[in-house]
């Protein structure tokens, strides 16, 4: 595989609104990131992923944006952006932007020109469909719930919204929206940004003439994997888009991209895919149900071993994946993946180091640094989140009492990601000195940056060692192009993996519970030395005592 400038590359997930607020409006900023770039430098973080910080309503948190070449003034200026790129170049980092381009709001002038004039030019921007007799063209439910289609007031037409009714799909079969698009890349990669994530992108491509799926609830709506899975085409518009921006600037992009044909998974992130790289959610999907999240599971440490290798083995040496263990669209990974009343320092590290060192570039979220966890919010009247919000109308449709339904969806919504950064122990986590948009998680008081840069044992730490770990060169080769080959796997509870590297071979070794056990590495491997515990003394040779939720990563002894 050629290498890549961002292969050895550190990425860090900042959701803007929720990050640092310099103003005291209770809306973090651009500003507040800047004070805070010399925090994640020491971390040892490369690559900024800034969440959308364009103009917008935000009737879906900035996803629907109104005017793709400005700044929301929530979040700062222009000039304040262009400060943030400078900085972050001075410290040898880079921005990447949220890219949001399947769909629009409606409040951007596109769709508003197109609401003047339903056969005009912008009205081909968008897909305006008649609608069947009384009913919507089709009978696709939007993922936030609902029909997809929206009726335009004074006629049988409607527009199609895959998510918000606020959220336009744009008609990618038009070659002028693509154009637009392009330009608005290319202004921005001009102007120093190093790349983009893709916000939804697999979603461009729609099969034509739209039509009827099974329905699969009783609102006689359909599920998108079924127009998902039908879709062709969709590499064309990705390869079109490499080209015409991404290409030329030597931009790092990583796809946001669900419902992948196994067979196109080269062509996406190949040697000359249409992205540098996608996220796997492989494990944030597990448990997941049809019904919606009130009857979903949360996953087991079998499970999440299982789809961690799945994963792994499906992409092989055809590219890289960008791995997490959460984002501003899922709940705190170490609320999600260990088992209920097993969270603590302990395990929020062997949950870190395994996800960390697997082949991929290593995304971290907000706060995932000092093991922030899930929010006991009081009530649905806390609640911002839109998604969250339409679950919690489904639970109580399907029967659930109301406080039932709240605790069902709860541990699922995208707002426990979304409270504010806990900073201090302090008032409003350190975080704002106004009002906070959204409640903050009352374990700021003992998960905080202050506390834990000052204990040499916390999450924060660990995670800080991790970073330096991968970035030293005696073993950076291994940890970044090295293959991943599963240990044990068959060892129940046991999550252990080795990469494999031309000067050695690093393996890793977690207990994935509470009770401590003894395994016998298999033959091949031999513990010589150990370069980063979550447990006090080291372990070598073959025969390994575990306790619960240790995890060790060492250097297995030459010629094995």
């Amino acid at each position: 595989m050629k290498k890549q400038w961002w292969q050895e590359k550190i990425a860090y997930q900042i959701y803007p609104k929720s990050f640092y607020d310099t103003n005291g409006d209770g809306i973090g900023d651009l500003r507040g990131i800047i004070q805070k770039l010399d925090y994640l430098k020491e971390l040892g973080i490369d690559i900024l992923w800034l969440s959308p910080i364009y103009e917008s309503p935000l009737a879906d948190q900035g996803y629907d944006i109104s005017d793709y070449y400005n700044i929301d003034a929530r979040f700062g200026t222009m000039q304040d952006l262009e400060e943030l790129i400078a900085e972050a170049k001075k410290r040898d980092m880079y921005i990447i932007m949220d890219l949001v381009v399947n769909h629009c709001s409606d409040e951007h002038i596109w769709f508003q020109k197109a609401m003047q004039d339903l056969d005009g030019e912008y009205a081909k921007y968008f897909y305006i469909e008649e609608g069947k007799g009384d009913k919507p063209p089709c009978n696709w439910r939007s993922y936030f719930g609902g029909s997809v289609w929206e009726k335009i007031p004074g006629t049988n037409k409607y527009y199609l919204h895959l998510f918000h009714r606020k959220q336009p799909d744009l008609n990618w079969e038009n070659p002028k929206v693509r154009e637009e698009i392009y330009q608005m890349v290319n202004w921005w990669l001009e102007k120093g940004i190093a790349g983009f994530r893709i916000d939804a992108i697999i979603n461009i491509k729609k099969p034509l003439p739209f039509k009827d799926y099974p329905a699969d609830r009783e609102d006689g709506l359909s599920s998108m994997h079924y127009m998902l899975a039908e879709a062709q085409g969709v590499g064309d518009f990705l390869a079109e888009l490499r080209d015409r921006t991404f290409k030329p600037h030597q931009a790092f992009t990583v796809g946001e991209v669900f419902d992948i044909k196994p067979d196109e998974i080269g062509d996406f992130i190949g040697e000359d895919g249409y992205f540098s790289s996608m996220f796997d959610f492989g494990q944030t999907i597990i448990g997941s149900s049809e019904l919606g999240s009130y009857a979903a599971k949360q996953p087991t440490p079998e499970q999440y071993k299982a789809s961690t290798f799945e994963s792994q083995h499906r992409v092989k040496e055809m590219g890289f994946l960008s791995n997490i263990i959460e984002n501003h669209d899922e709940p705190r990974g170490v609320s999600h993946y260990i088992p209920q009343g097993d969270c603590g320092e302990q395990s929020k590290k062997m949950l870190a180091a395994v996800y960390f060192l697997k082949k991929g570039i290593p995304f971290i979220y907000q706060g995932q640094e000092i093991g922030m966890e899930n929010v006991p919010f009081p009530s649905i009247e806390d609640i911002d989140d839109i998604a969250t919000l339409e679950e919690y109308q489904v639970a109580i449709r399907a029967g659930l009492e109301p406080q039932e339904a709240l605790q069902r969806v709860l541990p699922y919504s995208r707002d426990n990601a979304r409270t504010p950064m806990q900073w201090t122990a302090g008032a409003n986590a350190g975080f704002t000195n106004g009002k906070p948009w959204l409640m903050v998680n009352p374990t700021h008081a003992d998960v905080n940056v202050e506390q834990e840069l000052n204990n040499p044992d916390s999450v924060y730490n660990f995670y800080k060692q991790l970073i330096a770990l991968r970035k030293n060169s005696q073993y950076q080769d291994t940890l970044v192009y090295g293959e991943l080959e599963p240990v044990l796997q068959e060892a129940e509870n046991i999550l252990a993996y080795a990469r494999k590297g031309e000067k050695n071979t690093i393996l890793v070794l977690a207990n994935f519970q509470n009770e401590p056990q003894k395994i016998t590495l298999p033959e091949g491997y031999r513990i010589k030395e150990v370069l980063l515990t979550n447990e006090e003394g080291e372990e070598t040779g073959i025969e390994i005592f575990l306790n619960g939720y240790e995890v060790i990563i060492a250097e297995c002894a030459k010629n094995v």
